[in-house]
């Protein structure tokens, strides 16, 4: 990290209509980030579970990346955000996260959500397990979707590829034990890796809230609750730094 990393998490729900989720960009993306997260799926909600979403799926040169694109040159920003993505397979896009304005790129999810019930795989097909890493503003940060946070691999090969900071769109389904899995999977992936994790979910009462925002060693710098929110934090690199000197895992691992 070159300088501090100013980011910024927006926890608001999705809605069925693409059109009135493009529209609400402009007033979501807040001024002086240089980084904004928004949740997976944002340019259009999954609806009821096992729904049909091929018929919502865009090129990444389509309606929503295009206005998440202007709005972000707008704010002097980059932003990130979550949109299905048209593929060879018609009937089953990608799960698309589109990083638009200072730097430009899309990550395919890699692990679709086929767990506590869900069969995401019915109607998405998976992105190559490629790890993609951006620079933003001197930064070098990894994509990661959701469901991914439970594969430490992915993360790990990010970190490998320079990541200082990971990425983490979501919209995490509520229920028994979500808030806490979340939780300590984001502050595991920090640990673990001596980065930081930027994770920013779609809000109650359908998912789980509690976007975060977790320094090298783990301490929490911002969360939200349940409800809509946006959160700030600065990302310095003395802390990664100082982490690293500290607890230097990557340095001493064998395998």
């Amino acid at each position: 990290m070159q300088s501090s990393l100013r980011v910024a998490l927006v926890q608001e729900a999705s809605g069925l209509d693409p059109a009135a989720n493009r529209a609400r960009l402009d007033a979501l993306v807040p001024d002086g980030a240089d980084l904004v997260v928004l949740p997976e799926a944002f340019a259009r909600d999954f609806g009821e579970a096992g729904s049909d979403v091929s018929g919502y799926a865009e090129p990444v040169d389509g309606p929503f990346a295009t206005e998440l694109e202007r709005v972000a040159a707008a704010r002097g920003t980059t932003a990130v955000a979550g949109m299905f993505e048209a593929g060879p397979d018609t009937a089953r896009p990608y799960n698309t996260l589109v990083v638009r304005g200072g730097a430009h790129a899309a990550y395919r999810k890699v692990h679709l959500y086929d767990s506590f019930g869900y069969r995401e795989s019915d109607r998405l097909t998976a992105g190559d397990p490629e790890p993609l890493v951006v620079e933003v503003a001197g930064t070098r940060v990894g994509l990661m979707t959701c469901y991914d946070l439970r594969f430490p691999e992915l993360a790990r090969l990010l970190v490998d590829r320079g990541a200082e900071v990971l990425v983490v769109p979501a919209a995490w389904v509520a229920g028994e034990r979500k808030v806490d899995h979340w939780r300590t999977l984001v502050r595991a992936r920090a640990i673990e890796n001596t980065v930081f994790v930027v994770a920013c979910g779609q809000p109650g009462p359908r998912y789980s809230g509690h976007s975060l925002v977790v320094d090298p060693l783990g301490d929490v710098l911002a969360e939200a609750g349940d409800d809509a929110a946006v959160l700030t934090a600065e990302l310095c690199p003395e802390a990664l730094e100082q982490a690293r000197r500290t607890n230097p895992s990557l340095a001493n691992r064998r395998l």
